[in-house]
């Protein structure tokens, strides 16, 4: 025989533990989770370099440095339709520009037929890795001044960001 306390204290764990699953807190983007952001990427002057406007959102998962350790500081903690805007130092962006890593070798080391020209970026490959090159001089001898430095080396980054997605 069941009493009506007994009934109602029945629905009352019950709904405890419905509850308890149905959580009303958004999730936070944290590492391990695969995410979908839109994003413009700004110089400090404000010249846009990059931006998904118009293409899908950039997709990627925390912790497995894909991207920049900046812009993945940044959306860990947001919350899916969250937007922001953060400025990335360029020692969490793509580090110092290294004068040092500038090259100058001999034309007849490149090995293809195709006209290179100052502005082009070669992929070349050394011990079984590719690498890319931008030709920023070519002297009239035939000697290329190679750049393997990320064109954003040594740059603060401004990122407009919204978070997406969070799988």
């Amino acid at each position: 025989m069941f009493r009506l306390s007994h009934i109602v204290l029945a629905v009352i764990l019950i709904s405890g533990v419905v509850l308890t699953g149905c959580s009303s807190t958004p999730a936070v983007a944290k590492n391990g989770d695969t995410v979908q952001v839109d994003y413009t990427g700004k110089l400090t002057d404000g010249t846009v370099f990059d931006s998904s406007a118009g293409h899908a959102p950039l997709e990627f998962t925390l912790g497995q440095e894909q991207v920049i350790p900046g812009f993945e500081k940044a959306i860990l903690g947001m919350k899916v339709g969250e937007k922001k805007t953060v400025t990335i130092p360029t020692a969490e962006a793509y580090g110092p520009y290294h004068e040092d890593w500038v090259m100058q070798i001999s034309r007849d080391r490149i090995k293809t037929d195709a006209e290179i020209t100052v502005g082009q970026v070669l992929n070349l490959t050394a011990n079984g890795q590719q690498f890319q090159f931008l030709v920023t001089n070519i002297s009239d001898n035939g000697t290329l001044t190679l750049d393997p430095n990320s064109p954003l080396a040594g740059k603060d980054l401004t990122f407009d960001i919204q978070l997406i997605k969070i799988k």
